[in-house]
């Protein structure tokens, strides 16, 4: 086969012209907008030498502030991936006064302020806030402890799995679950056996961007953090004390260890969403 019969099947017919040019742009605005810029940090690390990036990789008050950071992130992942999908099943399933209004809300966090939002969860948190204060008799302490940027994080990465889930669970077939029903199964089988199958893929899809989004997070946490070292220091804030203090090669080293451990772990989610969606596609 020549190389022109190749490039002929392998391009998609188009009513509109433009596929070169759209091709040409997209991969230029990606290169200019991503990849340069991940190159130029990856370039940067590797000046410092392995032993130097090991040495900074390794030490304590890093590998503390990495640990909280995805460790916050991935707890407020799965706390998002499981209360996320009860909110879209409301937002689908039911029809209730106020339901518009909650659909709406959903989409508060994409728009507040994230320092609007940390400035409020730690008001509200604090020992003499309107829950802290409720919290503190009982021994319960979240604001400027880890658990305040659990909380901060689930606020901020709720409407991924929200938004992700919910246009999935309106195409939902009702039939197949009438169908489920009856054939005898029971309600908790059927969601199991009939539903849940069907919405993980589009709940890892939400997992893995609110996970991304936490990972990040910056303005919505360093205020209800405490940004204590060693405790509940995020690793985006260990980078800019380290700006602050122009250690440029060490705040390189940490936003290059946080680029690979991200790409690793939601290259891992991806790998499992396509396995979700294959296995899905198996049953049907």
């Amino acid at each position: 086969m020549t190389t022109g019969h190749m490039m002929k099947n392998w391009r998609q017919p188009s009513i509109l012209p433009g596929f070169g040019l759209t091709l040409g742009y997209t991969i230029f605005y990606l290169t200019v907008i991503i990849l340069i810029p991940l190159v130029g940090l990856v370039w940067r690390s590797a000046s410092l030498g392995w032993e130097e990036f090991f040495t900074i990789a390794t030490d304590e008050r890093t590998m503390l502030a990495l640990k909280v950071s995805f460790g916050s992130a991935l707890a407020a992942g799965a706390i998002n991936a499981v209360f996320g999908v009860i909110v879209a099943w409301v937002l689908v399933r039911y029809d209730f006064p106020g339901r518009r209004l909650l659909d709406a809300v959903v989409d508060l966090p994409f728009a507040l302020p994230t320092a609007v939002a940390g400035i409020s969860l730690a008001a509200l948190y604090a020992p003499n806030g309107w829950i802290g204060s409720l919290l503190a008799p009982l021994g319960l302490k979240v604001a400027f402890t880890p658990v305040g940027i659990v909380v901060a994080l689930v606020f901020v990465g709720l409407p991924f799995v929200v938004r992700t889930v919910q246009p999935v669970m309106e195409e939902l077939d009702r039939e197949v679950e009438e169908a489920s029903a009856t054939l005898g199964a029971t309600r908790l089988q059927t969601l199991r056996i009939v539903v849940l199958p069907a919405l993980t893929p589009a709940i890892l899809t939400g997992f893995a961007l609110a996970f991304a989004r936490g990972v990040g997070e910056y303005g919505s946490v360093i205020f209800i953090a405490g940004n204590i070292p060693y405790i509940s220091e995020i690793a985006p804030l260990l980078i800019v004390i380290r700006l602050e203090e122009f250690n440029y090669a060490g705040a390189t080293a940490i936003a290059c260890i946080m680029l690979l451990i991200s790409f690793a772990m939601l290259l891992f989610i991806n790998l499992l969403q396509m396995w979700s969606r294959r296995r899905y596609a198996n049953v049907r």
